[in-house]
């Protein structure tokens, strides 16, 4: 089972190109599965049945996790599935016709226009962390990008002549997304003022190059930037937790607002399909409701 998984694992890097995060997750799910099978003294993947599988999901339930989080085990069991057949390992695959856990939709949450300039106001900028963070946070809300996006960025991915970011998505692939005024000043004055202050000349790459650095010149975590934001959002007593995505879903979601074309978003958020940006029409549809209902005298 282990070095199928492996093998599995490359297949994902080299042949399909996916992100290195998206290849971490299929092998978290994977080895508690096969950790799972071991527990039930199973050892070949020939040797497992449907009934094993619905077992591994049903236990995952018992751990209390949601019926979105299931579900990915479940994709990442049936892709392994997929290509033992594809590479005729087996001969049987005990994921077909098992159905995908029923998943209650939920709306993305996202911060107010008037909260997101509270928090665009809140780091000090008379500290070369307060400089940095005032640009991670413009750059964040004006273009949207992944954590994983955000954090990877080099000092020469923004073009501050023409006003874009060049980011490396999902499996990959490299967009450009317009970077507004104020986030370009915002990095300008950081540049200038606060990333000197941290970086280290005997630094190795990728640090050296990075925009976003620690205090001590490293290139910053995904930890350390969802902590960075939870603290803001516990100071300033935002509304739920202050994270990348719901910054991300603020981007989105005022665009739309505001009359931007999904298919604009889409691009800007990087999905691959149209329909994974849909969701946000939602939101606004949601919005409209409130705002008819609190101020329409006969909603």
């Amino acid at each position: 089972m282990e070095s199928t998984i492996h093998v599995f694992l490359s297949y994902l890097r080299v042949e399909r190109g996916l992100a290195q995060n998206t290849i971490l997750a299929y092998g978290r799910d994977l080895k508690k599965f096969a950790e799972f099978l071991r527990k039930c003294h199973k050892h070949r993947m020939e040797d497992v049945n449907r009934e094993d599988v619905v077992d591994f999901l049903s236990s995952l339930y018992k751990e209390k996790l949601d019926s979105r989080s299931v579900a990915r085990y479940l994709v990442s069991i049936r892709g392994l599935y997929k290509f033992a057949m594809m590479e005729e390992m087996v001969t049987t695959d005990p994921t077909e016709n098992l159905e995908s856990p029923k998943i209650r939709s939920s709306l993305p949450t996202y911060l107010r226009v008037e909260e997101i300039d509270k928090l665009l106001e809140a780091p000090n900028l008379a500290t070369p962390i307060g400089l940095r963070d005032r640009a991670m946070l413009e750059v964040f809300y004006s273009t949207g990008l992944r954590v994983s996006e955000l954090l990877n960025l080099r000092v020469s991915d923004i073009d501050v002549r023409i006003g874009c970011v060049r980011c490396i998505g999902k499996g990959d692939k490299e967009r450009l997304v317009p970077v507004g005024r104020k986030a370009i000043e915002a990095v300008e004055n950081y540049l200038a003022q606060g990333r000197p202050k941290f970086a280290r000349p005997s630094s190795p790459p990728p640090h050296n190059h990075v925009l976003f650095l620690t205090s001590i010149g490293r290139r910053l975590s995904r930890v350390s930037i969802w902590k960075i934001l939870h603290d803001y959002g516990i100071r300033l007593g935002l509304r739920g937790r202050l994270t990348p995505h719901k910054l991300r879903h603020s981007f989105a979601t005022h665009l739309l607002e505001r009359g931007a074309d999904l298919r604009s978003v889409q691009l800007m958020l990087g999905h691959a399909d149209i329909s994974t940006t849909q969701i946000y029409t939602h939101v606004v549809e949601e919005r409209l409701k409130q705002i008819y209902k609190a101020h329409h005298p006969r909603a």
